[in-house]
């Protein structure tokens, strides 16, 4: 005898049970579109994001730039005010030393003559221009410091 296998019978699919599954698919749909359209979205974003600091980090390369330019004139204002200073301070020097010798010629001269001259004292303030009456630091500045 053959046997036959019990088949199990699905009821029929109501009209109910079709739009339920109708109603999950759109729904996945949907969401799929809405996920979709929100990984589109962040893409932009990042997208525009790498394009600012694209443009930031151009900005900051020119600004860079100028800012190198200024250290290196603010370099040679610096050398150029030093070599000035070394230059008044010679000529301080050898006015200085014009003027006592003037004044030693001064007081040969009045002693000569008889005569009561009032002779300015030379300050050494004037003798040594380089001493200042407080310590000075030199500030070296170098364009090379600003190169990341």
């Amino acid at each position: 005898m053959e046997s036959i296998a019990p088949t199990t019978q699905r009821p029929a699919s109501s009209g109910s049970d079709v739009d339920r599954y109708a109603q999950f698919d759109e729904r996945k749909r949907k969401r799929m579109i809405s996920n979709r359209e929100s990984a589109r979205r962040s893409r932009m974003r990042k997208q525009q994001h790498s394009e600012n600091l694209l443009t930031e980090v151009s900005r900051l390369q020119a600004e860079n730039g100028v800012l190198n330019q200024r250290i290196e004139q603010l370099d040679q204002m610096y050398a150029g005010a030093m070599a000035q200073k070394n230059v008044s301070i010679a000529q301080a020097m050898e006015l200085t030393d014009r003027l006592c010798s003037l004044n030693t010629v001064l007081e040969i001269v009045a002693e000569a003559n008889g005569i009561n001259v009032e002779i300015p004292e030379v300050h050494n303030s004037s003798l040594e221009p380089w001493q200042l009456p407080f310590p000075t630091l030199p500030i070296n500045a170098s364009s090379d410091l600003v190169n990341f």
